[in-house]
């Protein structure tokens, strides 16, 4: 079983039912005593930087995660959750993430973009590889997933996994040790989506 990370925020449901596609099984955690009881957790997130950390805060499972990942374990942030990752955002304000990953959160630069684009970043978009990762594990360069986001992270090019054209290229894909961020939503991707979450089920 697999432990999903319960702070208040983001659409847990249709996590549950993708991952129950999968034929696995996964558990909300609300408590941070409880965590440490699974062999890999997944933080989902919807939302506001600021609140997510705030809500993580409250709870104690802020230092709940940042453990579980010392110990080695298999940890993907989703969306809000992979941003919550890094180290900061500017998103209203200054607020300080996890740390796990070292890097910052920052809006769509629109100065930037060739061509007018809307933001919100929403819809089907593909992503381009740039170093092995298991959590691609039969995945092809321009697989398409399903993106919904204001903002995105900057960080070193060694966590980078895959990037994303959006105007231009972002880092959609991120990992450092067992740390894994997503920032396209599997469990809205359909099949592509559920080959991701298979893969962090066989890390």
């Amino acid at each position: 079983m697999i432990a999903l990370i319960d702070y208040r925020i983001g659409n847990l449901q249709s996590v549950i039912n993708a991952i129950e596609k999968i034929g696995q099984k996964a558990v909300l955690v609300k408590e941070p005593k409880k965590l440490e009881n699974y062999d890999r957790a997944i933080l989902p997130g919807v939302g506001a930087f600021g609140d997510g950390m705030r809500f993580l805060r409250e709870s104690g499972m802020d230092k709940a995660i940042i453990e579980f990942a010392a110990n080695g374990k298999p940890l993907l942030g989703i969306c809000l959750g992979m941003q919550l990752l890094f180290d900061k955002s500017s998103e209203f304000g200054s607020n300080n993430g996890l740390g796990l990953i070292e890097g910052v959160v920052t809006a769509f630069d629109k100065k930037k973009f060739k061509t007018p684009l809307k933001v919100p970043h929403m819809g089907w978009n593909s992503f381009k590889i740039k170093q092995n990762s298991s959590l691609l594990k039969d995945l092809q360069d321009e697989t398409y997933l399903y993106f919904v986001h204001s903002y995105h992270v900057a960080c070193d090019k060694k966590y980078i996994v895959a990037s994303t054209n959006y105007g231009y290229d972002f880092p959609s894909i991120v990992q450092k040790g067992s740390i894994y961020g997503f920032q396209p939503h599997p469990e809205k991707s359909h099949e592509n989506g559920l080959k991701i979450l298979k893969n962090f089920m066989e890390i």
